[in-house]
């Protein structure tokens, strides 16, 4: 089992090596110096891998911690790294609705206000633009 004092003391290699710590959870020192975070998992007899984040981002505690959940999703059939690329997704949909909606408001509000335009309205924006200038 790994300890934060081991951690810290990993140094990078000229490639790649792994570091357990337990039920799947290993820590990837890259030759860049990066601490990657992995857990390793067998669902329907196929061996995936999903990462987890990098270290000090995620601490070991976290990183065990989603270990742990993700081990609860493989127990209840559920591939975590299929559940993650899902949520990905829908997150990234739910932006562009959003960004669609804002853009589609502001459009409708600047033609409603260009054909609603009173030209006292008009003068008194050419008057405050000429006061700011």
């Amino acid at each position: 089992m790994l300890t934060n004092t081991q951690i810290r003391a990993l140094k990078p290699a000229a490639q790649p090596y792994k570091v357990p710590d337990r039920d799947g959870l290993f820590l990837l020192v890259q030759p860049t110096g990066a601490l990657l975070w992995r857990f390793r998992f067998k669902i329907l007899g196929v061996e995936r891998k999903l990462s987890l984040g990098s270290y000090p981002d995620i601490s070991l505690k976290e990183a065990r911690r989603k270990r742990d959940e993700a081990r609860a999703q493989v127990i209840d059939g559920i591939d975590p790294v299929e559940e993650k690329r899902q949520r990905r997704i829908e997150a990234e949909l739910a932006a562009k609705t959003t960004f669609k909606l804002v853009a589609e408001g502001y459009i409708q509000k600047m033609a409603f206000g260009a054909l609603a335009a009173s030209s006292a309205a008009v003068s008194l924006i050419l008057i405050l633009l000429s006061h700011c200038a």
